[in-house]
């Protein structure tokens, strides 16, 4: 099962926020977002660690049939713990999972109750993640009558025997079918995921994955090299020897392939895993994340900031439910952070994005390896007095990084 939360501080039984959290919302001018978790997945993956469930898992315990229903409740009581500040949604975020294995009326239903309860921003982006078997033309109608605007398919690789070690099942040029589908509906903004280092590729292997990507012409694209999570169906085969460990250099390979093609078809990178055409097809809601943002996640697991006040839900559907059947907050645990938590995480989280950290958020000793990482070749210093990881330096990107926070 995927790794587990840590314990944390209880989060009080009605789901409370500190007063100072809830006096930072209401003043904030960042962005406010909504991520919607949905834990469903035909099969699960081998190399996913995320907080899903088949229905074989699930049992009787709980029901897809009435999780719309669980999320506008704890939407609803978002509202309420929320108070009256006047923070129109500029992001939603439906991720799983696989969210469109419910029906397109529900992941709508779900928005119109946030749109209810918060407003939706103007220009609002509305997302959803789906596994390219799970939907079809009319599918894709209804959610942009719905209000979605942006959708994410799932490829990973064009390859099928590549997909088959991940143990994905979808049909090798599914995806790229579902970018024409979205593009016909009216989507204007499609992304497709890719992972890279899987067991079993080739060079040529991935080199036909990113010239499937391309041609399918979505207009963001996320890489991701390849992790084997402990407790996975996929580090299992790897402990018994039945596959290799992904090779560091064959990944930092991967990835130089991955840059060098979408540079040259016009998608510019802006976060280390995530490249699009221009600024108006960047993952806001991502973006969102990276800058300290507050949000809202709602469902099983699902994760919150406001405030400075951070908390995750009980995992289990069942149990999530049933807290809110009884008027109670899902959430399991929490953290308070302070100003020195933020600002190592403002580090950690801001080096990965193409505008790079200021070095006034470092101190002395930061900045001293900032300068011998620039003077490395692993940063660069721009006219603002930022630091910007260059093309090497997003290889070294975790290494770089533990040097500035140190």
């Amino acid at each position: 099962m995927p790794s587990a939360p840590p314990d944390g501080l209880p989060v009080p039984e009605d789901g409370s926020l500190p007063a100072s959290a809830l006096a930072e919302f209401a003043g904030a001018s960042r962005p406010f977002g909504f991520y919607v978790h949905v834990p469903y997945c035909a099969s699960r993956c081998g190399y996913c660690d995320f907080n899903t469930y088949t229905a074989t898992e699930l049992g009787g315990s709980a029901s897809q049939g009435s999780y719309a229903d669980d999320a506008i409740a704890e939407i609803r009581l978002a509202r309420r713990l929320l108070g009256d500040a006047d923070r129109p949604v500029e992001t939603v975020f439906f991720g799983g999972g696989t969210p469109t294995l419910l029906p397109a009326a529900d992941l709508a239903r779900i928005l119109g109750a946030i749109r209810d309860e918060f407003g939706l921003a103007a220009g609002a982006e509305v997302t959803t993640e789906a596994n390219p078997e799970s939907v079809d033309p009319a599918y894709l109608d209804t959610l942009l009558a719905g209000g979605f605007n942006r959708l994410s398919f799932g490829m990973q690789s064009a390859r099928e025997h590549v997909l088959r070690v991940l143990d994905r099942r979808h049909t090798p040029g599914r995806p790229e079918r579902c970018v024409a589908e979205a593009r016909a509906a009216g989507f204007e903004h499609v992304n497709l995921d890719l992972i890279y280092g899987t067991p079993g590729e080739s060079d040529d292997d991935w080199r036909a994955s990113l010239d499937a990507v391309l041609g399918a012409g979505p207009d963001h694209v996320s890489a991701y090299a390849l992790i084997v999570e402990d407790g996975t169906r996929l580090a299992g085969r790897v402990r018994r020897g039945e596959l290799p460990m992904p090779d560091d250099d064959v990944l930092a390979d991967r990835y130089l392939m991955a840059d060098e093609a979408f540079e040259a078809a016009g998608l510019g990178w802006y976060e280390v895993s995530n490249w699009a055409t221009d600024a108006a097809a960047r993952c806001r809601h991502n973006e969102l994340y990276w800058t300290g943002a507050d949000w809202w996640g709602a469902g099983p697991g699902a994760h919150s900031h406001v405030g400075g006040v951070r908390w995750w839900n009980v995992r289990h559907p069942a149990a999530y439910a049933k807290r809110l059947a009884a008027g109670s907050s899902p959430g399991q645990g929490r953290e308070l952070l302070g100003a020195e938590d933020r600002r190592v995480e403002r580090i950690l989280l801001e080096l990965r994005l193409v505008e790079g950290v200021p070095r006034s958020l470092l101190t002395e000793v930061g900045r001293k390896a900032a300068d011998r990482a620039v003077g490395d070749g692993l940063l660069v210093r721009d006219a603002g007095d930022r630091v910007v990881l260059t093309l090497r330096g997003r290889l070294l990107a975790d290494a770089v990084v533990r040097d500035l926070v140190d």
